[in-house]
């Protein structure tokens, strides 16, 4: 049987301050899993964890326990400067984030793909002029379509946020204060009162995927 192309295995990610009593600052832990080629929705306040959770799936942030597997690799394991060659995590203006040096690179494994399984978009400037959105749009449909899995992080203040959202994504997934929720779809989603919390006026627009 084939790997599943992300399998997220009881990560955690512990943030503390102080030299001689450390403190536990900020909590990040998740389990999940995705099998197959899809487009999955990531939602939840600032500073909830997301972009910790896209770091630590690219293997740019070392996880205090667990591990992340890509097409069944384990991401920490492969040499730095070819992990984007398994997930790659483009930070709001597209740019790639650096990935942090850990064990020296002949320690580690080469990857075993040639071009990303996993694409994260980290709150892309959707434009509404010149069919901008409608391009990206396709280019995530492309990409699930050429077996990718692609996360779409989104901050939602406009209703066109949440049509983006229920047009694109096939599965969903709510951080809130490190905890990750994993949602088979956006109704699914709107039943954690948390998740509507967030969304405020907008969570009425996307529950009218209940309706359909």
């Amino acid at each position: 049987m084939n790997p599943p192309l992300l399998r997220v295995e009881s990560i955690e990610r512990q943030y503390t301050r102080g030299t001689f009593r450390k403190q536990v600052t900020f909590t990040l832990a998740a389990d999940f899993e995705v099998a197959t080629p899809r487009v999955i929705g990531v939602l939840g306040p600032n500073g909830s964890g997301k972009t910790t959770l896209f770091e630590l799936i690219t293997g740019s942030n070392q996880p205090s326990a667990g591990r992340v597997l890509v097409k069944g690799q384990d991401i920490h394991n492969v040499r730095t400067r070819e992990r984007d060659r398994l997930a790659i995590h483009y930070h709001q203006s597209y740019q790639v984030r650096h990935f942090k040096q850990g064990r020296p690179d002949f320690m580690l494994e080469h990857a075993a793909s040639n071009s990303p399984w996993v694409h994260l978009f980290d709150e892309p400037q959707f434009n509404t002029q010149d069919g901008y959105i409608g391009f990206m749009l396709d280019f995530f449909q492309r990409l699930k379509q050429s077996g990718r899995l692609v996360f779409l992080c989104m901050h939602p203040n406009e209703p066109y946020h949440v049509d983006i959202l229920r047009q694109s994504c096939q599965e969903f997934i709510f951080v809130h204060k490190g905890v990750v929720t994993h949602a088979p779809d956006l109704p699914s989603l709107m039943q954690d009162e948390l998740a509507r919390s967030y969304l405020g006026a907008l969570a009425g627009r996307a529950g009218a995927a209940m309706a359909q």
